[in-house]
């Protein structure tokens, strides 16, 4: 809720009703801001509201006998931060430097966005059928060079994009053994599926072999699988790396990356030096398909801006006559939520070809 429009939060209508909370008690932080806190009802119950209330017992951190820090370590150290109003972030260097001493370089980092809708967009697939439709590909040298090496897009419509989306992807990662990264599950999670439609599909696909051995390269089978792998090159997930080796408070104890790069970029000086300049696209810079001299990092009130925010809006060039075509309501599209309503849009609605290109440079 903007309560700068003069609209009131009813989080806080509510709050303030049942807890007799002030504004100023909603600066501190809560038990709901705990990762992963199991306990958070027990401590509602008593009134113990605040973090600043929670006490060791809360929380009972022990050691799990893995390297880094368990989960419940993990929440101590939250609480700790803020009880002592400790704004610095904590990072375990011995641990994360045995781990990066495992990679292969080139480093490989991926990310998909993909889409599962009731009604099929493609005659003969099924309701919430999985489809990869989109994949960034960004390597990183053993020198620190980094380049937007490749991308995929389907924007056709009527055409189910899944293989060729795999096949593209396979090309890209086979010209050497570099460790692939990907941030949480859902790359690994979602070529487990593609796997599983490859075996189940009826109608010929020619290298059905090859693209099932390349997922069962570089991904692990998932729990309910009916096979059992572990691939040569299983992807390393960032997103259990941040969870063992690094707490920053900026966070909020949240571990999704669109909080985790921002607080990472506000307490690295090397990092808003390099990315507050255009290297992105630029001569000399960081190779890129889509920017031209693109500046990741600006500032506001000495503080970075959320990169996401920065994301170049759509229909910028647009005439009025082409305003008066549009269908989108949306100036920007920012994460994979908003990636897979475009990509629906884009299959299922007419629209200008100014849109769909617009679209699809967003």
């Amino acid at each position: 809720m903007d309560e700068s429009l003069g609209l009131k939060s009813g989080k806080k209508e509510c709050w303030k009703n049942a807890l007799g909370w002030k504004e100023k008690d909603f600066n501190d932080p809560t038990i709901l801001d705990i990762w992963n806190f199991r306990k958070k009802d027990n401590l509602i119950i008593e009134g113990r509201i605040k973090i600043k209330d929670v006490v060791e017992e809360d929380i009972s951190p022990e050691i799990d006998g893995k390297p880094g820090i368990s989960i419940s370590e993990r929440q101590w150290l939250q609480v700790q931060k803020v009880k002592n109003r400790d704004s610095s972030f904590w990072i375990d260097k011995k641990n994360l430097e045995r781990e990066m001493k495992s990679w292969k370089y080139p480093l490989h980092f991926i990310d998909f966005e993909t889409t599962m809708v009731a009604i099929p967009f493609n005659k003969g697939r099924c309701p919430y059928e999985g489809i990869a439709f989109q994949y960034s590909h960004h390597i990183v040298d053993k020198n620190g060079r980094v380049e937007h090496a490749g991308q995929y897009l389907n924007t056709e419509r009527g055409v189910f994009p899944s293989y060729d989306f795999l096949r593209n992807l396979k090309k890209e990662l086979s010209s050497d053994d570099g460790s692939i990264f990907r941030y949480s599950n859902h790359e690994n999670t979602f070529l487990n599926l593609v796997y599983r439609q490859l075996k189940a599909e009826k109608k010929g696909v020619p290298d059905k072999n090859e693209l099932c051995e390349f997922i069962q390269l570089i991904t692990h089978s998932g729990k309910k699988s009916d096979e059992v792998w572990l691939g040569e090159r299983d992807m390393i997930d960032l997103w259990a790396l941040v969870k063992r080796y690094y707490y920053d408070p900026a966070t909020n104890g949240s571990n999704s990356i669109k909080h985790v790069l921002p607080a990472i970029l506000n307490s690295s000086g090397f990092l808003k030096e390099k990315y507050s300049k255009p290297v992105y696209g630029a001569a000399g810079g960081i190779k890129s398909h889509n920017y031209k001299n693109w500046k990741g990092v600006e500032f506001k009130e000495g503080k970075v801006i959320d990169p996401y925010k920065l994301l170049p809006k759509m229909f910028q060039d647009a005439s009025d006559k082409d305003f008066n075509i549009l269908l989108s309501e949306d100036e920007e599209i920012r994460d994979g939520g908003a990636a897979l309503t475009a990509y629906a849009k884009m299959q299922f609605e007419e629209m200008s070809e100014y849109e769909r290109e617009e679209i699809k440079k967003a």
